[in-house]
């Protein structure tokens, strides 16, 4: 099953595709900035009964040209990881046409310098293809625990503070990072809020993930994201009596239901009248919970039901 700190390793950058530049002037390598990124299907599933699937992949524009940008997100080393990379390489190449550049991203130190060696595949003699991922673990972004700095981009905090999590500097990330996202939510509070669910995401279950939610909890109470309505719910469950359980319930899908339509609205994803109408109406605030999970990366919201094992209603 996979984690939601896996999946926050690769979303931000589908969240702010320019992140992968500035990101990657920290492995000493330069790419420009792009003018327009497109975000590509992540399915590289075969004819055979086989399916393969990158986490993100993104189709990135610039002045120099264009390129493909794979975005993996490694929790620790696998030994067939790097015959699926290539595979990922090889066919998006041959289907788009367009150079592929691969990026791992990893929270953990081993499995960074694992996911960084080169690798040759093919005879000692002669190797016909050459894997060489760009890898971004914690020794590769820095540690961002000034407001202003975090302020002037979000994003590589966010990603600073995924990669960070298990390292002393994460509370100051943290506390830099809240700070920074409370200008920004007077001017864009959907984009506020999408940033708080992905460093949620991206914590984990560290002993910084406790901090986040306690700055969810009381510096960023004002926010009405799904996470910062979850933890005011859990707070104020240890001080009532279950029969005021619904009651509470009944709030907190109010809440993931209108977050769900935010971030489908934030996507650009069709929400037809009766979909609308099914969420909102959606009273299990764990199916709910789910469905955002789901509209993370759906491109319809067939997919988001489908994908709870429902049939999809029109797109």
């Amino acid at each position: 099953m996979v984690s939601s700190s896996h999946e926050a390793l690769h979303r931000i950058f589908q969240q702010d595709p320019g992140l992968f530049a500035r990101a990657a002037r920290h492995l000493g390598v330069a790419f420009p900035p792009p003018v327009s990124a497109t975000e590509l299907s992540t399915d590289l599933t075969e004819t055979q009964p086989l399916e393969r699937r990158v986490d993100t992949l993104l189709r990135m524009d610039t002045e120099d040209g264009s390129f493909l940008l794979a975005v993996e997100s490694q929790g620790r080393p696998a030994p067939d990881k790097p015959a699926s990379w290539a595979y990922y390489l090889s066919y998006v190449y041959a289907k788009y046409r367009i150079p592929p550049v691969l990026l791992v991203v990893c929270a953990d130190r081993g499995t960074a310098a694992w996911a960084a060696r080169q690798v040759d595949i093919g005879p000692r003699q002669w190797p016909s293809l050459t894997l060489r991922p760009l890898v971004l673990g914690p020794d590769d972004v820095p540690v961002i625990d000034s407001p202003d700095e975090a302020a002037r981009d979000i994003p590589l905090t966010v990603l600073s503070a995924a990669l960070h999590r298990r390292d002393p500097g994460a509370d100051a990330i943290l506390n830099a990072l809240a700070k920074a996202l409370k200008s920004v939510s007077a001017d864009d509070e959907d984009t506020a809020t999408t940033f708080i669910e992905l460093t949620e995401q991206g914590l984990g279950t560290t002993q910084a993930a406790e901090l986040w939610r306690h700055l969810m909890a009381v510096d960023l109470s004002f926010f009405q994201s799904q996470t910062a309505q979850q933890l005011r719910a859990e707070g104020q469950a240890k001080g009532r009596a279950e029969g005021r359980a619904e009651g509470r319930a009944e709030g907190q899908a109010e809440s993931r239901a209108k977050d769900l339509l935010l971030l489908l609205g934030h996507r650009g994803v069709e929400v037809s009248e009766q979909d609308r109408e099914r969420i909102v109406g959606c009273g299990d605030p764990d199916v709910l919970g789910l469905w955002f999970r789901n509209a993370l990366t759906a491109t319809s919201t067939a997919e988001i039901f489908a994908s709870a094992g429902e049939s999809g209603l029109a797109d």
